[in-house]
């Protein structure tokens, strides 16, 4: 939730970041008219509160002949207090919508635009040049590492089953994944993938995301698409001590995600998909500090990539494509040659105090309870880097190559061959 003081005193900059977004400036200017209607009726019913006390105590002491004047004064006024107090509730409900429509600020340094419109940070590694390269699909079939007719019949479209090598390819980067965590210091966490609504809404992901949401209707539950949601929930409505900061989390869990709008793109193979399983590193920091652990999050990121030996990029996204609850937002896309292209691998966002502020997540401080940055970055989702190591690693023979930092967790392979070639 954005902060209500921020926009009162810069509601320019807030107009600045909804430009930059290409979202809605007149949102700004509904949530500062709400935030004047609720600051209104809660003087008006303050106001009334005292006179209604003030004709109470005037009954006592009234005389005979003043006295039904004054309770029928008193009543009135009880009635008129019942109603702003009602008019009160009304529009903290209005300016509360109005908050949570509004998306937090985007980070001035984010570039403006959309999609498309994403600054290239950096370039690593050096592209593998294959002739005639094949699909992750293919190869993973050859390999009988995954089989997408069999979770099309079980599941339906966008479904898949991994399959013996496909299956240790999952568990091996688990742990590499964890491993990693570990060593830097975070919590391994295994998160539930179903959570209840106030945590989804927390975390932003029933504004523009809400399409992509699995809702489970008679238990009102909704599946995660990121544990993300269940590890920014798991200090709500807390108070954390401040000397305790950081508290960093590398969660665990199964994902679910509608793919709304997306009909028509990826649906060869498990780069999109409705299902998959993800590490993600989550942070809670001092609002001081998270630049620099937004910067950390990206380096890890880096050194997981760098460890799987993909050639990959570094991107700003984009204002309009940060999503409601991110500041910035930079993404590692890694090199597919099958489609000569990078594709997106993981991410890390900055939520500065938008996702604390709607979870009531609070540090104890000198200055009193303030409000915490929360910070997440995804280590290893895990299907779409199964596809990334088969098509970026394969080999000519139809063998593909397994990195190094991944064979420990393989059995010591250095290469991953299909069954009929053995």
């Amino acid at each position: 939730m954005i902060d209500l003081k921020f926009v009162r005193e810069n509601p320019e900059l807030v107009r600045a970041s909804q430009r930059a977004r290409g979202g809605e400036e007149g949102l700004v200017d509904a949530l500062l008219a709400a935030d004047q209607r609720r600051r209104s009726a809660v003087s008006t019913a303050d106001a009334l509160r005292a006179e209604s006390k003030e004709a109470s105590r005037s009954v006592k002491s009234a005389s005979a002949a003043e006295r039904p004047a004054i309770l029928e004064q008193a009543k009135a006024l009880s009635a008129a207090v019942k109603a702003a107090e009602a008019t009160q509730v009304e529009t903290e409900e209005q300016l509360r919508l109005a908050q949570l429509a509004l998306p937090n600020v985007a980070s001035p340094d984010a570039p403006p635009g959309g999609e498309n419109d994403f600054r290239t940070l950096a370039e690593v590694g050096a592209i593998p040049v294959i002739t005639d390269p094949k699909d992750h699909l293919e190869i993973g079939t050859s390999l009988r590492a995954i089989d997408t007719e069999r979770g099309v019949k079980v599941s339906g479209s966008r479904f898949y089953f991994l399959t013996g090598i496909g299956a240790q390819l999952e568990l091996a980067l688990i742990n590499l994944a964890m491993a990693k965590a570990d060593s830097l210091g975070f919590t391994p966490v295994i998160a539930p993938a179903l959570v209840k609504p106030e945590t989804m809404e927390g975390t932003g992901f029933l504004g523009a995301h809400a399409a992509e949401v699995y809702k489970l209707a008679d238990d009102d539950l909704y599946l995660v698409g990121t544990s993300e949601v269940a590890l920014a929930g798991f200090h709500s409505n807390e108070i954390l001590d401040a000397a305790e900061l950081p508290l960093r989390y590398a969660g665990f869990s199964a994902c679910f995600r509608r793919e709304a709008g997306s009909y028509g793109k990826d649906t060869k193979g498990i780069i999109r998909v409705h299902w998959f399983d993800k590490v993600e590193m989550f942070s809670y920091v001092g609002v001081e500090e998270a630049e620099d652990e937004h910067q950390r999050l990206l380096t890890w990121e880096r050194e997981f990539m760098d460890s799987l030996e993909l050639a990959y990029r570094v991107i700003d996204v984009a204002a309009g494509d940060l999503g409601s609850s991110a500041s910035r937002k930079f993404d590692i896309e890694a090199w597919f040659p099958s489609q000569g292209a990078y594709r997106e691998l993981t991410s890390t966002s900055n939520c500065t105090t938008f996702q604390s502020r709607r979870l009531n997540i609070r540090a104890r401080t000198a200055a009193g309870n303030q409000p915490v940055a929360t910070l997440n970055g995804t280590l290893c989702a895990i299907a779409r880097t199964i596809a990334c190591l088969l098509d970026h690693h394969q080999q000519p023979d139809g063998s593909v190559y397994v990195p190094q930092a991944l064979r420990p967790w393989l059995g010591g392979r250095e290469l991953l061959i299909p069954p009929a070639s053995k």
